[in-house]
């Protein structure tokens, strides 16, 4: 007798989370029509890209065109347009559903409309789940090979010299440099100064510096003068070469653009770390980067909220109205969240505050349109 409760309990909880041959139906329908829409995408932005880069492709080798480039290429945009594909999939099929009058027997035959969305969140939560593993981890480390492919190929925007350069490379350690070459990887009139409480204590000054690429933070130091300070007494000493470990490197100081799509998400938040003890102040991209991943996570259950609202109704001008509608309101969602990221980058808000305002605004129009068609 004891038991009984517990087994009611548990009884309930196999009828929540039993997934129903409507349950399946629908995500039959999404899942299905959610890759099918972006397979055509794809295979339209593709043909775009071939076009506008096609002197490249002609000078490339075929191998590098195909598996550094377009292998990269378009994992990446349809990650990047994931939003938008969720949004006209669930726009499309429901449209049709609709259109067909199966929204209206499955109503009547006592399924409520909240129970109906249920399929919908779970199929928002496998392409979430997809999106957020691409992103976070799997895309990222393929965007250096088609970088790399476009700085070659394309159009260069690799860095490759610096100068005034000044960083801490570690507490109480300032580096300076007055002009940085990459591609011999050496620094020229570099100096290292090395506080305790802000009172100086050494200062390495070397004519160059050549960063050993083989080995990480390791630079050889060529005409060096090392002065230690101990109050008024000042101890010299002076060489013509040096091995040192330092701790920064090129990228940490020469920084391109798109650098932070090469980065995992982990690494990510490594890099803004330290560049953030560094005193680093063109790190903001990293920042939105890092939150807009996030952000488009919680996107793929929002844009499925509000397509799911909008074209369960059957409407008299077919499903084309509801398409209408969606690809305004999608490519309104990836506007607004450009403009709200430029707020960032101007200093204006958070990263985190910037990408989170469109999924805030877009779950209030969705819990609204929710509730309006629920009645």
């Amino acid at each position: 007798m004891l038991l009984s409760p517990f087994r009611h309990m548990k009884g309930a909880c196999r009828r929540i989370w039993r997934v129903t041959i409507l349950d399946r139906y629908i995500l039959r329908q999404f899942l299905g029509t959610y890759f099918m829409a972006t397979i055509l995408f794809l295979a339209v932005i593709a043909m775009f890209d071939v076009t506008e880069k096609l002197d490249a492709f002609l000078t490339a080798p075929l191998k590098e065109t195909l598996f550094d480039y377009f292998a990269s290429f378009l994992p990446y945009f349809a990650n990047q347009l994931s939003p938008l594909f969720v949004f006209i999939s669930v726009i499309f099929f429901t449209s049709k559903l609709a259109g067909n009058s199966e929204i209206i027997a499955i109503l009547a035959s006592g399924v409520s409309y909240r129970r109906l969305l249920r399929p919908y969140m779970i199929g928002a939560a496998v392409l979430a789940a997809l999106t957020f593993a691409l992103s976070n981890y799997i895309i990222p480390p393929t965007n250096t090979a088609r970088i790399a492919y476009t700085n070659k190929y394309v159009r260069n925007k690799s860095v490759e010299s610096g100068t005034n350069i000044q960083l801490m490379a570690s507490p109480g350690n300032v580096v300076y440099i007055n002009r940085f070459e990459n591609s011999n990887k050496t620094a020229y009139r570099f100096s290292m100064d090395r506080f305790d409480d802000k009172t100086i204590r050494s200062r390495l000054t070397a004519r160059l510096a050549q960063y050993d690429s083989t080995r990480q933070y390791h630079w050889r130091l060529t005409d060096y003068m090392i002065r230690n300070f101990d109050g008024m007494k000042e101890t010299v000493t002076i060489g013509t070469s040096l091995d040192s470990v330092i701790p920064i490197e090129p990228k940490d100081f020469l920084i391109a653009a798109n650098d932070q799509e090469t980065l995992t998400t982990p690494q990510l938040t490594d890099y803004i770390e330290k560049q953030r003890m560094r005193g680093v102040a063109n790190i903001k991209a990293f920042e939105i980067e890092r939150e807009k991943r996030y952000a488009a996570t919680a996107a793929a259950f929002i844009l499925t909220l509000i397509g799911m609202s909008l074209s369960s109704r059957k409407v008299k001008g077919g499903m084309g109205i509801n398409i209408g509608i969606g690809l305004a309101l999608s490519f309104s969602y990836i506007l607004f969240s450009t403009v709200t990221s430029s707020l960032a980058i101007n200093g204006l808000t958070t990263p985190f505050v910037a990408m989170e305002i469109p999924n805030v605004v877009y779950l209030a129009i969705g819990i609204y349109l929710f509730r309006r068609a629920s009645r």
